[in-house]
């Protein structure tokens, strides 16, 4: 005997599996198959679906499916129990990406869960006879309705993460707005100098685009706690008893507390991954304001001597190995890549959830592995740009004043006083002598010096409409 390894057999025949392997046989097979992204599934949805497994595992109990060996069925639920903890995490070992739906993830999951049972029982690993993998951990249900399942739970958790980094980071917008408020600076369109406003507006708009963000990320849990389980192959229920099929999902929102509900239309819920794609486009969206924020953290900070130099980010490294004293927006720069690659993978998980065919998608690895990916990428992303920058920005007054009085843009401020033409007439000189818009205007007596400071104060340039302005 070899004491190395075990035999066992499945349809193709007989394999050498690991003796001390909580997989089997299916694993195996899938392990030298598929050598592609060079990872395993997602912790996460190792998690979830052992809480499916449990969900579905209670049911069959209840049912009374195992009543006459009830330590065999005390053993399965003990350990889907672990595997959804996290316990049984490194025992599944098959690639993120795989042919088949998601089958050799969830024979991975069946194989070893049976195998933990068998442990608990004092079996021999491989001893199926007394746990089955397929007869027992996987009692009416398919691939088909348990990947997809799992893959719901497990976005929901991360959604969960995201949605309160993602608030972390619009609180701490919101105190920047507020201690920037007094800040007076120019604002600018097209790379141009326009408008006066503040840098505490500025910081606003940032904070209600992640809050919408937020908003957005909150309600996907509505789209995705929707599930075929009991669903079985292709949504029929095939195999699969009519009291299992109400029951089990019934079982997974206890088990898990959330509001899962059993599609009406399992078919369709079957075949179908446009929740996905719906799901996806909300995590681009949160990109896109990550990607647009941190390229104007970087062009405010730009410089910092021959840029704008408006503000300072939290210095986190030496920024080159030649230049001295360079230091480089790390932060923004390692954020909007982060960005780049949540907008790749939802292309992707376009393109694999448009690839489904009749009933069934055979893509959902490629799915679950872009989806789960950018909700951890993305709660990475919010969670180090507010710790390690927006925190800890700072405001350089003096180079947003020195803009301000040296700007042309100071004259839209002064268009309820001096109308437009004036206003551009004093741009014209400012422009032809090299002074200031100020110098010109208060120097020719068409406004006092008091009349034109209060026209660019924080309130009066963040004022909504103008007031009547006297000369």
């Amino acid at each position: 005997m070899d004491p190395v390894h075990r035999t066992e057999r499945d349809l193709l025949g007989e394999k050498a599996v690991p003796a001390d392997a909580f997989y089997g046989v299916h694993t195996a097979r899938a392990i030298e198959n598929f050598p592609l992204a060079g990872c395993p599934a997602h912790p996460a949805l190792v998690a979830a679906y052992g809480d499916v497994k449990l969900a579905c595992a209670l049911t069959n109990q209840a049912m009374g499916v195992w009543a006459d060996d009830v330590a065999k069925a005390e053993a399965i639920i003990r350990a889907c129990r672990e595997m959804a903890a996290g316990d049984l995490t490194r025992h599944v070992v098959v690639d993120a990406l795989q042919g088949g739906a998601g089958t050799s993830l969830n024979m991975n999951v069946n194989e070893v869960v049976a195998n933990r049972a068998l442990e608990i029982l004092c079996e021999p690993r491989g001893a199926y006879h007394r746990v089955s993998p397929l007869d027992d951990v996987n009692r009416h249900q398919s691939t088909n309705d348990t990947y997809p399942t799992a893959l719901r739970l497990a976005a929901i958790r991360l959604l969960h993460e995201l949605e309160a980094r993602v608030l972390g980071l619009q609180e701490a917008f919101q105190a920047n707005e507020k201690a920037f408020a007094h800040v007076v600076k120019v604002g600018r369109t097209e790379f141009q100098d326009a408008v006066l406003t503040t840098l505490g507006r500025e910081m606003g708009a940032y904070a209600e685009a992640f809050n919408r963000d937020r908003w957005r990320i909150y309600k996907c849990e509505e789209r995705l706690r929707v599930v075929n389980l009991g669903g079985t192959a292709i949504g029929t229920g095939l195999a699969a008893p009519r009291t299992y099929i109400f029951r089990v999902v019934e079982s997974l929102r206890e088990i898990t507390g959330l509001g899962f509900a059993r599609a009406e239309n399992l078919v369709d819920a079957t075949q179908n991954a446009d929740v996905f794609v719906e799901v996806s486009g909300i995590l681009k969206a949160c990109a896109t304001s990550l990607f647009k924020v941190c390229s104007d953290l970087r062009l405010l900070s730009s410089g910092p001597d021959a840029g704008f130099g408006e503000i300072r980010l939290p210095e986190r490294q030496a920024g080159s190995s030649i230049m001295p004293g360079k230091v480089n927006p790390v932060i923004p720069e390692a954020v909007s890549q982060a960005a780049m690659l949540v907008m790749g993978h939802d292309a992707t998980l376009a393109m694999a959830c448009a690839s489904g065919s009749l009933e069934l998608n055979a893509f959902m690895p490629l799915v679950a592995m872009c989806l789960l990916d950018s909700c951890e990428l993305l709660a990475r992303s919010c969670e180090i740009l507010r710790t390690h920058c927006v925190e800890g920005i700072e405001a350089n007054e003096a180079r947003c004043r020195a803009h301000v009085e040296g700007s042309t843009a100071i004259a839209t401020a002064l268009l309820p006083a001096l109308g437009y033409e004036g206003a551009c007439s004093a741009v014209q000189e400012a422009r032809a002598t090299g002074k200031t818009i100020r110098e010109i205007v208060v120097g020719s007596g068409r406004l006092c010096a008091k009349a034109f400071d209060e026209l660019v104060t924080p309130e009066a340039v963040c004022r909504l409409g103008t007031q009547e302005v006297r000369l």
